[in-house]
């Protein structure tokens, strides 16, 4: 204490150390298999390595890249959003390369509210979504995804009634962490029309767009009215296991892309510049690159779904992203996720994370767990037969 006030601003008194943090110290403590982070336990592909090191070796990038970033990612990222999704981008006037998605969230909600503005989001949501919003002095009004025969839908009806004249922006994550809900078109026609409606901007956080297994990704700025008041945001992180890069992008108008550069240009300015170079490349890989992986990874996503089943989780199979959430109540453990998590490691030697972490109405998501599936599929076969150990636990 100084001065008789905390130290910590009082928009954060609410964050402390994150449950990511919290259970991979567990998972090290204990040698437990960590399937709480998301992360991928092998690197991305090969020739997209050497191509950060021969940008390093070349001087590409070793000093200060461009502010928007450089222009060979800019130019692959705009090729990739009119390739995959027929969206035509300048990649000068319309495309910003930022440290990560997580820092493209943190620009754009900077950027475009003022203390009071409220913003709904989607809950259960990646928890830097209710910091962000706090540190840009705005008001978070969680609309809630609910589970319903065997996935969470979302409820028009609950989000168009969250809407007041304080709402500035919807905060929209399609394929959905955590639940693993993609978004179908219908709904984000209704989004979209309501937006228009309400004169809303929309932020769209599409880090997993190339991981939905059902279904398909549609971005929202391909709907009617929806370009000139969505910020896009996606990321190589997932797309290419490689998250240490953080190397993130927005697609916009230029009148926003000017805007979230205003903010973004006082948090890192720049970062990642040989990197930036690397995933211009990835971007560029062929089709059958993307197949693959949306493949690999819908394989493990059954592998580790049917082992929770099989370990008497209630199982909520995701239609995309790395994680599937599961219900505790069948194995008889109670609803406090929470305590479940902590006790895991030591009943059986895996490391998973509680739902209500990503709630405001924690209530809502106490008996919720989610476990990553993004690892080797012999890490999940080892976590799935640890797992059956909960049954004669």
């Amino acid at each position: 204490m100084t001065q008789g006030r905390p130290l910590l601003n009082r928009r954060l008194t609410e964050f402390g150390t994150t449950i990511f943090a919290e259970m991979s110290a567990l998972a090290v403590q204990t040698g437990s298999i960590n399937l709480g982070q998301g992360f991928p336990d092998t690197d991305g592909p090969e020739e997209i390595r050497e191509a950060a090191v021969r940008a390093l070796r070349a001087g590409h990038g070793n000093q200060y890249p461009p502010g928007p970033g450089v222009p060979e990612l800019r130019s692959a990222v705009a090729e990739h959003q009119l390739r995959r999704y027929g969206l035509e981008y300048d990649p000068d006037a319309e495309v910003l390369v930022t440290t990560g998605a997580t820092e493209a969230i943190a620009a754009s909600l900077l950027a475009l509210l003022e203390p009071g503005d409220e913003v709904i989001a989607l809950e259960p949501y990646y928890d830097s979504y209710a910091a962000c919003i706090a540190m840009a002095g705005g008001t978070r009004v969680p609309v809630t995804l609910r589970p319903h025969e065997g996935a969470y839908r979302l409820d028009l009806d609950e989000l168009r009634a969250a809407v007041t004249p304080r709402t500035r922006l919807v905060l929209l994550n399609t394929p959905h962490n955590p639940t693993g809900t993609v978004l179908t078109r219908d709904e984000l026609a209704a989004v979209a029309e309501l937006a228009c409606e309400r004169d809303l901007l929309v932020i769209t956080d599409e880090v997993y767009e190339h991981l939905a297994f059902e279904g398909e990704h549609i971005p929202l700025a391909s709907f009617p009215g929806m370009r000139e008041r969505t910020v896009s945001i996606s990321s190589a992180g997932k797309t290419f296991s490689l998250t240490g890069w953080k190397i993130g992008w927005i697609t916009a108008s230029p009148a926003l892309v000017t805007a979230v550069r205003s903010a973004k240009q006082f948090l890192t300015y720049v970062s990642g510049g040989p990197f930036q170079y690397a995933v211009a490349e990835a971007l560029r890989l062929p089709d059958s690159y993307f197949d693959e992986l949306r493949a690999d990874l819908r394989a493990k996503r059954d592998l580790l779904a049917g082992g929770l089943a099989e370990a008497g989780f209630g199982v909520y199979r995701p239609a995309g992203t790395y994680f599937v959430t599961t219900d505790i109540r069948p194995l008889g453990a109670g609803d406090d996720g929470f305590a479940f998590c902590r006790a895991l490691p030591e009943r059986c030697g895996v490391v998973a994370v509680p739902n209500a972490v990503f709630y405001d109405h924690r209530e809502q998501g106490a008996p919720f767990v989610r476990f990553a599936f993004c690892k080797r599929t012999d890490v999940l076969t080892e976590a799935v037969t640890r797992l059956k150990g909960l049954r004669a636990s």
